[in-house]
């Protein structure tokens, strides 16, 4: 990786990033939480949790993190923006475990760390930012055979969950929430990342509102954001957060570099054993989120007499 003054911007954006949007999580919790007390769950397509102050709250911690995290798109590659969100799982674990009080275990302290060091893993064998001048040139990235392909493949994905197993397992398996936000969230990045390019080139003299790619690139973002944040609601009303951050990392994380893989072809110009040390840093970051995932098991069985958490436990069966 390179030291460049573009790479560090990025690098400390990314970090603002995570400690906002970690933070956010347990917000928008509480919020939820007050507000199933007094309407419709979001879990169960109700939307009071609008009129708490306090979800608010984590939604405006939770935009000022996403546009940290979208500036940083602007100067370094996805490759190494994105595995920088594991601080986010260790701000969410952490502050669950005092203000939510869903018991972190030392084995979900040893899985932070194991998230942790397979992001530096990554982040220290990313491959460099290629050089981009105009929002076309992303354009004609997009609309590349091997993208397209995935692109299909994603919504098609993401409209059976939605449309045939959200309504039928949403309540009980975790994977069908956050599969749909991960799924979404890779193609999000790859619009973010366009724009974020676009307005930066604007910034710079070269404006690209003049495209009607950049107004397509910014469509889709905020699409999918909506998207995303209506499943997001619903799978934090319904399972455990200090869960839910973790395994939406790995997921969207494995599926943002994946789409960048083949969008930007980030490994075309690494060495084989580059790619094979980033792959390893993959496997840490699954090892740590299958012991962060344990340790919350563990720590529920050890309080079973806790309202709060033996309801959780119940809806948590994945």
């Amino acid at each position: 990786m390179g030291v460049s003054s573009d790479n560090v911007h990025g690098l400390v954006l990314a970090l603002s990033s995570s400690l906002f949007i970690g933070s956010s999580f347990i917000a928008k919790k509480k919020g939820l939480k007050r507000s199933g007390r007094s309407g419709v769950r979001a879990g169960l397509g109700g939307f009071s949790y609008l009129y708490e102050p306090l979800w608010w709250l984590g939604m405006i911690t939770m935009i000022v993190g996403e546009i940290a995290n979208f500036a940083a798109y602007a100067f370094a590659p996805a490759v190494l923006v994105t595995p920088l969100g594991a601080l986010s799982i260790i701000v969410s674990a952490v502050l669950a475990h005092f203000i939510l009080k869903e018991r972190l275990h030392i084995f979900g302290v040893v899985g932070c760390v194991l998230c942790v060091v397979g992001s530096v893993a990554i982040v220290l064998h990313a491959p460099q930012e290629r050089a981009i001048e105009s929002v076309k040139q992303v354009w004609y990235l997009a609309i590349e055979p091997g993208f397209l392909v995935y692109t299909s493949v994603v919504l098609c994905i993401s409209l059976v969950l939605m449309f045939r197993y959200a309504p039928r397992y949403g309540q009980t398996h975790l994977l069908i929430y956050v599969g749909i936000c991960s799924l979404m969230g890779s193609l999000t990045v790859m619009s973010v990342k366009a724009l974020a390019i676009a307005m930066k080139l604007t910034f710079s003299g070269s404006n690209q509102f003049v495209y009607f790619q950049t107004w397509f690139f910014t469509v889709v973002v905020v699409s999918c954001c909506l998207l995303q944040l209506n499943y997001l609601n619903k799978a934090l009303d319904t399972f455990n957060t200090a869960v839910i951050s973790p395994v939406y990392y790995v997921m969207f994380t494995t599926f943002t570099i994946f789409a960048s893989m083949i969008m930007f072809k980030d490994w075309d110009s690494q060495k084989a054993s580059q790619i094979v040390t980033q792959l390893c840093g993959f496997v840490t970051i699954l090892s740590g989120t299958f012991l962060l995932h344990r340790s919350i098991d563990m720590a529920q069985n050890n309080v079973p007499n806790e309202p709060e958490i033996t309801s959780e436990t119940n809806l948590n069966s994945v």
